[in-house]
């Protein structure tokens, strides 16, 4: 199986026809709360006994499998525009029951960095916050101060 490295330019991804190092570093679930804890107004909670969910102000915006045939697996969202171009990378798909609202889930952790998870995760944060309403926004904005 070919890996390739998916290089951050801003939001959009390139592709460079360079294999991955085979030490690459993937995100666990103790780096996940690590970053997603330090955002204002995210929460963390188990939802559906197997799944530890990340929400700001209740909404969700991660979701990652403690245990069973999925764990380590890890979905969010992401922009409408680029759902296409992201589930035909190997090692996404379309997050199951998600797929509608935007939500892809990552298959096969090993194929991407930790730095390439976290722009994800802040993306999917970004969108779900921004969804909400301006007098929610600004009271996250406020508490964090």
């Amino acid at each position: 199986m070919e890996r390739w490295l998916y290089a951050a330019i801003g939001y959009s991804w390139a592709f460079a026809a360079t294999p991955l190092w085979p030490d690459r570093v993937t995100m666990d679930i103790d780096g996940l709360r690590t970053l997603c804890s330090a955002w204002p107004g995210v929460s963390e909670s188990v939802k559906w006994e197997d799944d530890l969910v990340f929400s700001v102000a209740d909404k969700m915006f991660v979701v990652t499998a403690l245990r069973g045939p999925h764990k380590g697996r890890m979905s969010f969202k992401v922009d409408a525009d680029r759902f296409l171009e992201l589930t035909d990378q190997p090692g996404m798909i379309p997050a199951p029951y998600m797929a509608r609202a935007f939500w892809v889930s990552i298959v096969e952790p090993e194929r991407f960095s930790d730095a390439q998870t976290r722009v994800f995760v802040r993306r999917s944060y970004e969108l779900v916050r921004s969804g909400l309403s301006k007098k929610l926004q600004a009271r996250l904005v406020e508490s964090q101060t």
